[in-house]
Order: structure tokens, then C-alpha cells, then sequence
């Protein structure tokens, strides 16, 4: 018998969707920007080397030539390359990268995609940041322009250009996948609310520009997370918005100066927005108060929960650094509290973070020599400490010889040069007969910890 087998086809009909039919094409944006953007690269001296020649009258000439050989490629500096990228903000010059591109740099090469070269300066590195603003000898050079700030929107397009593993002027796309992002440093610092993005980041494209579909500036890619070294869909940039501050700063002054509020603080989970009386998990717990600091003049104490900062609302712990950052040390903030279930609002006057995190004074006459503001230790605290002498730092100036020498407020000085101190007034003493430009061995203690460093007057 014949069997008829009978094949049925099945046919999908495929309907590409209006949203599909209207995803972007990236060609003409970058054309229009690309001629902006930079690649970057660096040179790291290392220190000489050199070897023993005192016995090189002993050996015979044959061995003495090997030696001599080898002492000639020893003294050759060791040289570290390592590259990033960059884009112009301006046309007469100022360029825009990462601190870790240009860290510790000796040599600083920018090349754009024409094939032109130049070599930059470094007008100020932020490394909190992580931005430093260069420049170069040009004039008449492409620029990009930067979107407004805050006007981001998570699932925005977003485009990265940049030189990944030395593969120059590549383009990549994708999406803002969140903001705000807190990523503290490993030093617990938290100062920049990164923009997330799977945009294919990678090593090389570090300082390059993020930009939107309308050609502008909306982050600098700065980090990436992954577990192979590669792009994994999960990248970080630096908001335009901190970034322009940033910029403004180190071209004014060479350094960036961050607002300080003196607390500890952590995240609130269900329970403990229970116990102390909140609707829901929002704001700033506030653990420690640092004593005579701005929070506690402004009447903060441990227990109360920021909820409210500068007119600008704190969700989580990580937002308040952010904010409190931002603001200009010396500048006045309202800050509203859940305190016992009741809110309250108190006025804070801002303080002021040096370059190594260290709270900072102005620079006034009461200042000494060191541009230190001291006081004396009583007898009970001598005696807790286990200290026959010593004097409390209270404020640091900053570019001070103290600040260099990486002298914080709370610290006990107890020795200056080869001398104890004991009291202010052998102190003053010591440092009206300090000399300069000659470094002075200072100790002096930190949490019940000796420390030695040297302290120079310029």
C-alpha cells in the first residue's frame, strides 16, 4: 500500500513594530562629534637604576665590558605607557579626561583623529572625581557641547567614544540603565553619583565622552565593572553636572574644594524606619556627630535622620554625600530631620574638605607658621592617652605646610624636630625658629596611633 505523506508548512509572519523601524541611527552624530574627541597617551618615568663599579678594576676586561654593558641599560629610566581618552571643551585648548588616565604622568600625548599631535599640561586633577582638566597649545579646534545637567532619563540612548585596548575612535551604543549610582572609592569616599549604562566600556575608553542623541555631553566613562578585565554590560560615567563644577574649579584654582558636614551615617532597612518613627526606609541615619563640627554647631545629633538637604531630597545614605559635596564650603544649607517622629529643620554652615580628605580651616592670621590652629591637652586627657606633653590640632589651613604633611584636626603633636613638646608655649616657640624650605621630622598621634612624617616650610 502507498503512503502519502502530506508536509505541512507553517509560515510566521514577522511585523516589524513602528519602535523598531525607529531605532537611531548613529552615522551623522558621529561624524559631527567625533572630530572632538582625543586619544590620550602617557608616559611614566621610572627611577634609575644603577649598579656597583667600585671592583670592576678586579675582573678581567672581558667580564668588565659585560658589566660596563650592563650598567649602561640600567641607567636607561624604566618607562610605564599606559593610554585612555579625552575630548576638547573649549577651542583654545582644555581638554577633558580622567585623573587615572594622567596619574603620576611625565609625558602627556594627545592625538586626534586627523592625525595631529600635541603634547599637554595638566592644569588640575581631581582625584575624588576622578577628572583632570589638560591643555594643550591650539586654537580653532572642535568642540563638543555639554546637555544640560539633570535631564537624563533612565532608557535614554546613549553613545561612547573612545579608544578601547588601543583601538582608536571606537563607537559604541546602548542605554542609561540607571542614575545616581553611589560607588564609593577605597577610601570609603562617595562623592559622584554615576550614570550606568550598558555601553561597551573598556580599557582605553577611560575620560572619552557619553554622549546623547542630540550630539551632547552627558558623562566622561570613567569605570566598568567585570570579572574578566572586559565589558560585561555594566559601566559607569561621571554626570556632566559634576564634571562642569569640576572643570570650573581646577581652571579657577588647580584644585576642587568639597562641602563637609562632619557625620557618620548609614542606610535605613524597614525595621529601623519602625523604630524611629518614619512612614517608610528613606533618608540619613546619623551615627557619630564629629565634636565642633558643622553638624553638630547646627544642632545635629546621633539618632537623627536626614531626610532633606539644600532643597534636595536624601533616599538613601549614599545621596548625601553627593549633595553635601557640591556645595561651596562656607555656603549656608537648610537641612530638614526626622527626630522622635517629628521634623525638624536646622541651617548648616558648610565646611570644607582639603585634597586628602581632611577638614580645612580658611587661611587666616590665626593661623601659625605651619597653618595650624592648636590647643592644649589637659591633665585628665594626658593621662587617659598616656602622654607626658603634646598639643591638639583644631583646624588645618589648607595649602599649608600642615596639609602637606598630612596633619588632620584631632591630631596630638608631641615632637617637632628632636624636641618633646610639652606645652603652646614651648610649641610657638619651636615653630617661630622653624627654617625654611628644610623638612622637619613631625610625630605626632591619631586615634592612639604614633606617627612620624616630615613638615617643611616653603
Amino acid at each position: 500500500m502507498l503512503k502519502k505523506f502530506i508536509f505541512v508548512t507553517t509560515f510566521f509572519f514577522f511585523v516589524i513594530s513602528p519602535a523598531y523601524a525607529q531605532l537611531p541611527n548613529f552615522a551623522d552624530l558621529v561624524e559631527d562629534v567625533s572630530p572632538a574627541v582625543v586619544k590620550i597617551n602617557t608616559v611614566i618615568k621610572g627611577p634609575k637604576q644603577s649598579a656597583q663599579q667600585n671592583f670592576q678594576g678586579q675582573l678581567p676586561e672581558i667580564f668588565r665590558e659585560l658589566l660596563e654593558q650592563r650598567n649602561r641599560q640600567q641607567q636607561q629610566p624604566r618607562q610605564a605607557r599606559s593610554m585612555g581618552s579625552g575630548f576638547v571643551i573649549s577651542e583654545d585648548g582644555y581638554l577633558l579626561t580622567n585623573h587615572h588616565v594622567i596619574d603620576q604622568a611625565d609625558e602627556i600625548q594627545v592625538l586626534f583623529s586627523d592625525r595631529r599631535e600635541y603634547s599637554a599640561v595638566v592644569i588640575g586633577s581631581d582625584r575624588r572625581s576622578d577628572l583632570a582638566l589638560l591643555k594643550i597649545e591650539a586654537n580653532d579646534l572642535p568642540t563638543v557641547k555639554f546637555a544640560e545637567a539633570d535631564q537624563l532619563r533612565t532608557g535614554e540612548w546613549v553613545l561612547a567614544i573612545g579608544s578601547p585596548f588601543g583601538l582608536d575612535y571606537s563607537v559604541t551604543a546602548g542605554i542609561v540603565s540607571a542614575i545616581g549610582r553611589s560607588i564609593p572609592t577605597e577610601k570609603g569616599e562617595n562623592y559622584v553619583p554615576f550614570i550606568q549604562t550598558d555601553v561597551a566600556i573598556n580599557p582605553g575608553n577611560s575620560g572619552g565622552p557619553l554622549f546623547n542623541l542630540e550630539g551632547e555631553v552627558v558623562g566622561i566613562n570613567s569605570q566598568i565593572y567585570s570579572r574578566s578585565g572586559g565589558s560585561i554590560g555594566l559601566s559607569f560615567s561621571i554626570p556632566n553636572s559634576v564634571a562642569l563644577s569640576v572643570v570650573d574649579q581646577l581652571k579657577k584654582n588647580g584644585k576642587v574644594q568639597r562641602g563637609w558636614l562632619g557625620v557618620v551615617m548609614q542606610d535605613i532597612d524597614k525595621a529601623l524606619a519602625e523604630s524611629l518613627e518614619l512612614g517608610k526606609p528613606q533618608g540619613a541615619l546619623i551615627n557619630a556627630v564629629e565634636p565642633d563640627g558643622p553638624a553638630d554647631k547646627a544642632g545635629i545629633v546621633p539618632g537623627d535622620v536626614i531626610v532633606r538637604f539644600d532643597g534636595q531630597g536624601i533616599v538613601e545614605s549614599g545621596d548625601l554625600p553627593h549633595v553635601v559635596g557640591s556645595i561651596a564650603p562656607g555656603s549656608k544649607a537648610k537641612v530638614e530631620v526626622y527626630r522622635e517622629g517629628k521634623r525638624k529643620t536646622f541651617t548648616v554652615v558648610v565646611g570644607a574638605l582639603d585634597k586628602d580628605g581632611d577638614v580645612v580651616a580658611d587661611n587666616s592670621s590665626d593661623n601659625d607658621r605651619l597653618g595650624l590652629m592648636v590647643e592644649k591637652l589637659d591633665d585628665q586627657e594626658r593621662q587617659q592617652l598616656r602622654l607626658r606633653g603634646g598639643i591638639r590640632v583644631t583646624e588645618v589651613a589648607g595649602d599649608s605646610a600642615a596639609a602637606n604633611a598630612g596633619l588632620r584636626a584631632g591630631d596630638i603633636i608631641v615632637q617637632l624636630g628632636y624636641s618633646r613638646i610639652d606645652d603652646l608655649e614651648e610649641y610657638q616657640q619651636m615653630i617661630a625658629e622653624l627654617p625654611k624650605s628644610t623638612p622637619i621630622a613631625i610625630r605626632f598621634y591619631r586615634q592612639g596611633q604614633a606617627i612620624f612624617r616630615t613638615i617643611q616650610i616653603d
